[in-house]
């Protein structure tokens, strides 16, 4: 059996687990953060409304493509596994450690706050923030020390409970005869220069919410059966975060005035305790830990793949691949916790995480989405088991949009493209030092 060669990823993982994957990857706290600041800067129920749903659309024209490239190569680490080779060994190394430091940062920030937000309901631990938050990694890390399956099992759980969360939230909000929306007065100011600032500026935030939907990809090496399950579970799992995103800003909507929602810092507790009464925040906020907890479990899982490959390819160290009874990259695991310790003990805030992820996903996907093209081209005989639809228009229109966006991210975040800038400049030299250590 190829599954007791040592160090190799077990195939253990099925269809279930892929969407529970993809939705516990992607809906964090995220939802019930962002439509008050988006409120804010747009001002506009429709366009709010448009601008979930554009970055929705670019999403799933992306899972389109990605269907085809994960399922083509199917190997641990998701997209630089595609843009290495279409690209070579230095775009490989570059996109791989870009999209790691996005995976690897936010178990520390899941941490953290589902720590404030147990402060929130048990006020009495206050003075132990930090504990509770290396308490939870420490938690987490014997979780998936012990085997994928537990993992996955927690994953499956967390997930369902997540969207049940949600779903009641939603149909809470609709069952509420709520304020009626305020005619929206005809604005011709769409094409001034603060409403555009403010319209990429939300897309960044919505992008970032939306962040995590090829999370699939990163385990398509343990999936038993990658050729079939990848692509239903990306559309699927897509489809179904489109459609919860969607429904809880109408929903806020019903409840509150576009200007209340604006004014809110967390819009779904000022809905909640409408709703509710005096038990709203506390609502919201058990909503919240499920959903991170969901999340961390994720994110507790996707580094460490993408570690993995990176080691097998001579981008980190060798003892990287190192694979235990249970089928989790033991080491890489480790490592990737001892970095999220780190963040805990002497960072401890991770405000321009959310935008900064998004601003260098964007890059990776968009690398991916030239890299199919590359590969149609230049290797059209390697096996497909799926292809993705109305090629090459949906993976132009995929690359098309993606400039358009980190276009508009970098003139909204300049201090963010200035830091991509920088870890880009200094991953050439590393690049050679490790490719001269190879040798």
């Amino acid at each position: 059996m190829s599954d007791s060669k040592p160090n190799q990823l077990k195939k253990t993982l099925g269809l279930s687990f892929n969407i529970a994957v993809l939705i516990g990857g992607t809906i964090g706290v995220g939802i019930l953060r962002t439509p008050g600041t988006i409120a804010g800067m747009l001002d506009n129920y429709w366009l709010i409304i448009a601008s979930w749903l554009f970055g929705g659309l670019y999403v799933l024209i992306g899972a389109n493509s990605y269907a085809e490239l994960a399922t083509m190569l199917p190997k641990a680490g998701g997209s630089y596994n595609y843009i290495k080779r279409a690209f070579g060994d230095y775009a490989g190394f570059l996109s791989g450690w870009f999209d790691y430091i996005t995976n690897a940062i936010p178990p520390a920030f899941y941490c953290i706050v589902i720590s404030e937000y147990l402060i929130i309901l048990f006020p009495g631990l206050k003075s132990y923030s930090t504990v509770m938050a290396i308490s939870l990694l420490i938690a987490f890390v014997l979780l998936h020390l012990s085997g994928v399956k537990n993992g996955s099992a927690i994953q499956q759980i967390t997930s369902f409970l997540k969207v049940i969360c949600f779903v009641c939230l939603v149909v809470a909000c609709f069952m509420y005869s709520g304020v009626q929306l305020a005619p929206i007065p005809k604005d011709n100011s769409f094409f001034q220069i603060g409403l555009i600032f403010g319209f990429f500026k939300s897309l960044q935030l919505i992008i970032g919410t939306y962040n995590g939907w090829n999370s699939v990809c990163f385990f398509a090496e343990e999936n038993d059966n990658p050729s079939k399950n990848i692509p239903k579970s990306l559309y699927s799992g897509v489809l179904l975060v489109i459609a919860i995103y969607v429904l809880v800003n109408a929903a806020f909507f019903h409840v509150l005035s576009i200007e209340n929602v604006a004014k809110s810092n967390l819009a779904a507790a000022d809905v909640a305790n409408i709703i509710f009464g005096k038990n709203g925040a506390i609502i919201v906020t058990v909503i919240s830990i499920f959903s991170l907890i969901s999340i961390l479990n994720a994110f507790m899982m996707i580094p460490p793949r993408i570690l993995y490959g990176l080691s097998r390819d001579g981008f980190f160290i060798e003892k990287g691949t190192m694979v235990n009874k249970g089928g989790t990259p033991i080491v890489a695991l480790l490592v990737s916790s001892v970095f999220s310790l780190f963040l805990i003990i002497f960072v401890g805030s991770f405000e321009l995480l959310f935008t900064f992820a998004a601003f260098i996903s964007i890059i990776v996907w968009g690398l991916a989405y030239f890299a199919l093209i590359r590969l149609r081209t230049s290797e059209p005989d390697l096996l497909r088991p799926y292809k993705s639809f109305w090629y090459p228009w949906t993976t132009i229109l995929a690359i098309v949009a993606s400039l358009a966006i980190l276009i508009g991210f970098i003139f909204s975040d300049p201090k963010s493209f200035a830091v991509i800038v920088g870890i880009t400049l200094i991953s050439y030299p590393l690049f050679l030092v490790l490719k001269q250590y190879k040798k």
